[in-house]
């Protein structure tokens, strides 16, 4: 799929398509100068010599070829290109749009600075500018995706694009991950990783649940692209997240004949993932793999940065290694057949995100359940925004990755004294509150900021308390075997306030006060 950036003159098309190509390792293509290269003449003069009309369909012509290029590229449009609804219809059918907009104050501002001459606002700038705006501004409006560059400059307008495409590229691993975040793209994922460069034989790991809703689909894409594909469906849900799961998928690979060169597909959530990304790691020394993540909480969370493995008795996973799959397809439209409990689940790691540097996505959680359903693809690509960002700055967790871990401290040792009856985003909910109490106790949250978020956590339907009968010491020592000590010191990431957390706190009564806190209240 394409990446088409719209709007007015000046809106910034094509200094952010320059840069977005660039981080995305894509190619930029700006349509007018598509245009000129192939009349063999500037822009004015053809408006000049031939007039707007044949301006326009030399414009409809030269989009069509740029759209019909099988390599993903960022495209540059004119002003006034997806005014012809053959145009917008093409445009929209073979990518993803984003249109640009900014005051006219500001876009006045910037064309006064540009050396481009553009015909349409030859004369008084100011004035032909404004008027235009004023004669497009419904149209402008009419673009689902739109982005406000005036109050923005380049580096935020980069990275909030990327956010509203939902393309990234997470760098910083040995390999490089290619995360896309789009509504249908599981159709498109045998085309995705032929873009990338990804061969087969090809092993699909699945869960027999997902399998069963989404296999054939998968299955069917890969063929269509000429990928000769084996399939294994193993038993789904946390408790069979062990080294035996792992060895099935290793055993797999080697019966149907897979290479140094081959891939593994990951489809489902996150057990799928981690397991299916483990055996990646470690099978003929490591091989890509590629996560397709079918779960709220692999979307927003597991499925990104790298981190696979499996759980042993003693803890969860405690046995793995960095991995990063080469290209994560993350396909919002496959939550519309996700559990209710699951999707509350993955809303765990949702307001994780928000409380840790998104006040406007923890707006969103706060709005309730029936906003969150009503916004998913925006939901998900906001929540993943925040990992991606975080992991960009600190791959290896040596430090601000941490942040990553507000919640998981206690909602582990919950999550494991449990026997894993909670799901994951459950015990994180459950762990994030009490952080957030604890983080109070000390001094170090704003006071109140427990209730804030309890309440945001109860309106998505998720619990807070720890639950009743709970063995607080099973707690504890669960915490103790927790990856995230470090000699022997238990480090806790604590909220301050909605977008600010503190990481690498240590509590030295911890144990005491977890013993001793009171029953939370709903």
């Amino acid at each position: 799929m394409h990446i088409l950036l719209y709007g007015p003159p000046g809106s910034g098309k094509t200094t952010l398509g320059a840069q977005l190509a660039d981080h995305l390792q894509r190619t930029f293509i700006d349509l007018d100068e598509v245009i000129e290269q192939h009349a063999g003449t500037s822009i004015p003069a053809i408006f000049q010599q031939q007039g707007e009309p044949a301006f326009r369909h030399l414009e409809s012509e030269m989009l069509a070829q740029c759209l019909s290029s099988p390599d993903e590229t960022i495209i540059g449009l004119g002003g006034g290109t997806l005014l012809s609804p053959d145009n917008r219809m093409l445009a929209e059918q073979h990518g993803e749009v984003l249109c640009l907009t900014a005051p006219p104050e500001v876009l006045v501002t910037r064309l006064k600075s540009s050396s481009t001459n553009r015909p349409l606002l030859d004369g008084d700038l100011e004035q032909r500018t404004r008027s235009l705006m004023k004669k497009r501004k419904k149209h402008y409006a009419s673009f689902s995706n739109t982005l406000d560059t005036g109050t923005l400059d380049t580096k935020d307008a980069l990275w909030q694009a990327q956010i509203h495409l939902g393309a990234f590229c997470i760098t910083g691993m040995g390999t490089n991950s290619d995360l896309r975040i789009r509504p249908g793209s599981l159709a498109n994922l045998g085309i995705a990783m032929r873009q990338a460069n990804l061969k087969g034989p090809v092993m699909l790991v699945s869960d027999h649940n997902v399998a069963a809703l989404y296999g054939q689909q998968a299955l069917e894409s890969l063929e269509g692209a000429g990928y000769k594909v084996t399939t294994l469906n193993l038993p789904p849900g946390e408790t069979h997240k062990h080294i035996e799961s792992v060895a099935r998928i290793w055993e797999s690979c080697a019966q149907a004949g897979l290479e140094r060169g081959s891939t593994i597909v990951a489809l489902g959530g996150g057990v799928v993932g981690d397991q299916a990304g483990f055996a990646a790691a470690t099978f003929l020394r490591g091989l890509a793999w590629v996560n397709v993540p079918t779960t709220l909480l692999a979307m927003v969370d597991s499925s990104l940065g790298g981190k696979t493995g499996a759980n042993l008795p003693q803890g969860k996973n405690l046995i793995g290694a960095f991995h990063a799959p080469r290209l994560v397809l993350t396909d919002p439209e496959l939550l519309k057949t996700l559990p209710v409990r699951e999707l509350r689940s993955g809303l765990g790691e949702t307001v994780k995100h928000s409380v840790i540097a998104d006040p406007q996505l923890f707006h969103l959680c706060e709005a309730g359940w029936t906003a969150v359903q009503q916004n998913t693809t925006r939901l998900v690509r906001q929540s993943a925004a925040v990992k991606v960002k975080i992991i960009l700055q600190d791959p290896y967790e040596h430090g601000l990755r941490q942040a990553l871990n507000l919640g998981h401290t206690i909602g582990h040792g919950v999550e494991l004294a449990c026997g894993l009856r909670i799901s994951h985003g459950e015990a994180v909910a459950i762990g994030m509150f009490a952080e957030a109490r604890l983080a109070e106790d000390i001094g170090l949250a704003q006071p109140g900021l427990a209730d804030k978020l309890g309440n945001v956590l109860h309106r998505l339907g998720l619990q807070t308390e720890l639950p009743e009968n709970i063995d607080r010491s099973a707690v504890i020592q669960a915490m103790k075997l927790d990856k995230k000590r470090a000699n022997n010191i238990m480090r806790f990431a604590l909220p301050v306030g909605i977008g600010e957390v503190h990481v690498g706190v240590t509590v030295p009564d911890w144990e005491e006060w977890l013993l001793n806190i009171e029953k939370q209240e709903n």
